[in-house]
């Protein structure tokens, strides 16, 4: 409405001069008809810049995720840096355990993103800020902008579980390349059994007969554990580069 009212102003200035012959009358319509046109172009300007008549609202949404990761056994959250300051980062994450594709947060300014830590559901709470009218007067004079529930901005709080791991693109790469490769392969499978028969040896002095399924349940632990640690000394390893 405030733009018709710009127009009506703007009309009535150009009659008022132009066609009215009582020039008193004439010059104080016209003044009064170009206040109308200032005023509305005022306001017009207002609600473009500082956006009077309207203030910001928030939309929240929780989606439980799941790690990007192939691996079951090393959960992960991947990033990738937008830029070069590493100041905005895009996360990326499953919505189901089976997905196959992945989904990522908005590679926007406007969006931010904070990671902790939790011990409940892995999961991703977004909150979207929208500029919406104050009320129906608001809305009445200013709604030709098409400006209403207008995005703004969005945070994201990213709760992930302590075991996860948080890595970049870059790094997740890395770590994929030097975990298969065949001379790391060689050095841990020799390590490992060093490590496992250490295990098993302790586990024995400490009950002589043992059982071959306790032995077996002892390797099997003791196995995991060295997996779990050399893949922690390696991530280690990939962040300090």
């Amino acid at each position: 409405m405030i733009i018709v009212t710009l127009v009506i102003c703007a009309i009535l200035a150009f009659y008022f001069y132009v066609y009215l012959s009582n020039r008193v009358v004439a010059n104080a319509l016209t003044i009064l008809a170009v206040a109308g046109v200032v005023a509305s172009i005022f306001f017009i300007v207002k609600n473009d810049h500082d956006h009077y008549g309207m203030h910001n609202v928030t939309e929240t949404k929780t989606q439980r995720i799941y790690s990007a990761s192939p691996s079951k056994n090393l959960p992960m959250m991947l990033y990738q840096s937008i830029g070069t300051a590493d100041k905005h980062r895009v996360y990326v994450y499953k919505t189901s355990a089976s997905a196959k594709k992945t989904n990522h947060t908005r590679a926007k300014v406007t969006t931010s993103n904070t990671v902790k830590r939790t011990t409940g559901h892995n999961r991703i709470v977004t909150i979207k800020t929208y500029r919406e009218y104050k009320n129906s007067t608001a809305k009445f004079w200013f709604g030709l902008a098409d400006n209403g529930h207008q995005y703004v901005k969005e945070h994201n709080t990213i709760y992930i579980n302590k075991n996860w791991t948080v890595l970049s693109a870059p790094q997740a790469k890395k770590l994929q390349k030097l975990a298969s490769s065949k001379s790391y392969q060689a050095k841990q499978k020799a390590a490992a059994t060093a490590y496992v028969k250490k295990a098993v040896m302790a586990a024995m002095m400490k009950n002589p007969s043992m059982t071959a399924a306790q032995q077996k349940q002892v390797t099997q632990q003791a196995a995991a554990a060295y997996q779990a640690q050399a893949m922690q000394q390696l991530i280690k390893q990939v962040k300090a580069e």
